[in-house]
């Protein structure tokens, strides 16, 4: 089982408070998260501030580019890897991003594993492509991944889809990975048949085992029909974690944290009916016994990759007092040879 830490790039104001991280701290959760032994740090992609976001906070939140991130947390990091959790491809032309990419993970030695999806948030998609608001995110994320296969692996790229199109583009150097990793991130039916024929990976997120199990089924059915082997599509799920030394004590902190008070705005928004209580059953917020008990859970569910940790905090120190508890207490518990490879 390998394990992965969030960095906190577009957090700010959502799962945590405004001001939370500067640049220096950023890259302190990554050397960090590499000396504790963690797979790899994850990122997450804004443009631009949510509308509740700017109702909720006076001012406004700190969104660092991700790619742009990875690469000077590279220069102070070795081995781990920088996970993207995930890059909003409908806001990003798959010519300038495959040149981002490939160059980050030449520079990287190899490092670099690539999120995509259609974004959490219409509004901010609506904001940046306002021409595109007709469009469907799902076609262009699609778009978008074929294109990007197409940049990384020929010497020559041609695409003409019905959004995207360029013409004989010699775009070098490629990856230094022979095949760079694409994850298609999301929970809805689209981006698992995605991971199933086009991708490496597959990262929902808040979803629990038995919903993973389930999903994971289905993916493998699209992968099969696709002609592809299903079982080395590697399935991440992306989830919040509070451990305590009791349960009690998780969830006091649980619900101190912004964490907590974000998704009690959500139920008066975008999650209108969202239990918190059945959140926090599939999520690793518990004592240190329940979290392990809850990652075999999602390991049975076919998990292999539990990416992006989204470890509650209020700050920066407690984020990272955070990692090092469960680094400490619960990965060696399913960590092996592979886990580190």
């Amino acid at each position: 089982m390998r394990f992965g830490v969030a960095l906190p790039t577009c957090t700010e104001g959502m799962l945590y408070p405004i001001p939370f991280a500067a640049p220096k701290d950023v890259v302190r959760v990554a050397v960090e998260a590499e000396r504790l032994g963690y797979y790899a740090v994850m990122g997450n992609d804004h443009m631009t501030t949510q509308a509740y976001v700017r109702k909720r906070w006076p001012e406004p939140p700190n969104f660092f580019e991700p790619l742009i991130t990875y690469a000077y947390c590279a220069s102070s990091t070795k081995t781990i890897r920088f996970m993207t959790g995930v890059i909003v491809l409908p806001m990003r032309h798959p010519v300038v991003l495959a040149k981002q990419v490939a160059t980050l993970d030449q520079f990287t030695g190899g490092r670099v594993i690539l999120g995509v999806g259609v974004g959490a948030y219409r509004e901010e998609y609506e904001a940046t492509q306002p021409q595109l608001k007709s469009v469907p995110r799902a076609d262009l994320v699609e778009e978008g991944i074929r294109s990007l296969q197409l940049l990384f692996n020929e010497r020559r790229a041609t695409f003409h889809g019905r959004h995207y199109q360029f013409d004989d583009v010699e775009m070098y150097p490629k990856p230094l990975q022979p095949t760079l990793p694409i994850f298609s991130g999301g929970n809805a039916e689209g981006s698992i048949k995605r991971a199933a024929e086009l991708c490496q990976g597959w990262l929902p997120a808040g979803m629990g085992p038995q919903r993973i199990g389930e999903a994971r089924d289905r993916l493998l059915a699209y992968a099969g029909a696709a002609g592809r082997d299903g079982s080395a599509v590697e399935i991440a799920p992306q989830l919040v974690v509070c451990v305590g030394r009791t349960a009690e004590a998780a969830e006091k902190d649980f619900k101190r944290s912004q964490v907590y008070e974000h998704l009690l705005s959500l139920q008066q928004s975008t999650l209108k009916g969202f239990d918190i209580d059945s959140y926090v059953s599939m999520n690793l917020i518990g004592s240190i016994d329940q979290v392990r008990d809850l990652i075999d859970g999602y390991r049975r569910a076919g998990a292999s990759h539990l990416s992006g940790l989204l470890f509650v905090s209020n700050s920066v120190e407690e984020y990272l007092e955070q990692m090092q508890l469960f680094a400490e207490s619960v990965m060696p518990h399913f960590m092996d040879k592979a886990s580190v490879a």
